[in-house]
């Protein structure tokens, strides 16, 4: 913003002026920065656009949680038919958590995940990615983000790293670190990166302590295995605000067992971390199910058992997960928030 204000010969505070009508009071139109002159908003029009878009639909789930499409455009191609993708917004009490998408489509491939079975389009530029967070209704009331919508933020690190900037820094939305969440699947070299470039916190995609479990789930565990991003974790210091959390959907007969709930505890120990158990949502056309109520008490016991903090994240918008994507009447194809 400095760089285009010098260009076009403004004063070297107006920088400053328009972040401030974009991102503290929201405006969408360049006319109405009305503490910049005439002349500069003309000028400023010519060049640039404030660009919110709109979601192109909404759904939204008895309980309150709402579902938003986004048309995405791949930079790289502007002139080719637009992609879709979601954002999620998932209202607890005085909370609003809004989960945010960084690519179209996925290239990790994991086996459960509808998004992965769609293929990878493209990475979301920082402003797709800001346009989710500024441009649904609850932009204002939001308290929390967690980048766990489509894609992997951490195959898209640059721009992710320039949204959480545009997020926590005093010219931006300044916002706390601590409000925002990142989740990957555990590409090894960016998320040493993010953790120190970021103060943000930290959540892992686990779903199976075994390597050879994991890697048929997750295909990047045979480049990167998950002990290896535990030992990586253990070298920082989480004595702080700063939390790393782990993942872990349980599915029916595959990682839901006693063994498995042992096997995590083991490789965890030793890093002051949470676990997050999580309801398999049924996707078609994939061949796994959700763990029994029974199952899933016992593998948080036996986690609380041998110390480490585990809670059982509550199950949101179910109603609303078969009208994702618009099949009908946009030609896109299904995604899910992970």
């Amino acid at each position: 913003m400095q760089a285009l204000c010098a260009e076009l010969g403004f004063k070297k505070f107006a920088a400053k002026q328009v972040c401030e009508w974009i991102y503290k009071k929201k405006v969408r139109q360049i006319d109405l920065m009305t503490n910049l002159s005439l002349k500069d908003r003309e000028r400023l029009a010519q060049t640039a656009e404030v660009g919110i878009r709109d979601p192109l639909q909404s759904w939204q789930s008895t309980d309150g949680t709402k579902k938003y499409l986004f048309a995405s455009i791949d930079p790289q191609k502007p002139l080719s038919e637009p992609k879709f993708i979601e954002s999620v917004m998932i209202p607890d009490g005085d909370r609003a958590t809004l989960c945010v998408s960084s690519q179209s489509g996925c290239r990790m491939n994991c086996a459960f995940c509808a998004t992965g079975s769609q293929g990878f389009n493209h990475h979301l530029p920082v402003e797709q990615i800001m346009n989710q967070i500024l441009a649904v209704p609850e932009t204002d009331k939001l308290t929390n983000i967690v980048f766990m919508g489509m894609g992997e933020p951490f195959d898209n690190t640059g721009n992710v790293l320039k949204a959480l900037e545009v997020l926590t820094a005093p010219w931006g939305l300044a916002w706390s670190p601590t409000r925002i969440t990142v989740s990957t699947v555990g590409i090894l070299p960016q998320t040493r990166r993010f953790l120190d470039e970021s103060r943000c916190h930290l959540a892992i995609s686990l779903h199976a302590p075994f390597p050879a479990e994991r890697a048929a789930l997750m295909p990047v565990e045979k480049t990167w295995p998950v002990k290896e991003t535990v030992e990586m974790l253990k070298t920082y210091d989480w004595r702080g605000q700063r939390r790393v959390s782990f993942e872990y959907i349980l599915i029916d007969g595959f990682n839901d067992t006693p063994a498995h709930a042992l096997a995590t505890a083991k490789l965890l120990q030793g890093l002051p971390c949470r676990v997050n158990l999580i309801n398999y949502h049924h996707v078609p056309g994939k061949p796994y199910e959700k763990s029994s109520p029974r199952k899933t008490e016992a593998f948080q016991k036996t986690l609380q058992e041998k110390g480490i903090t585990c809670t059982l994240r509550k199950s949101r918008g179910e109603d609303i997960m078969a009208a994702c994507g618009l099949l009908a009447k946009t030609k896109a194809k299904k995604a899910v928030c992970r």
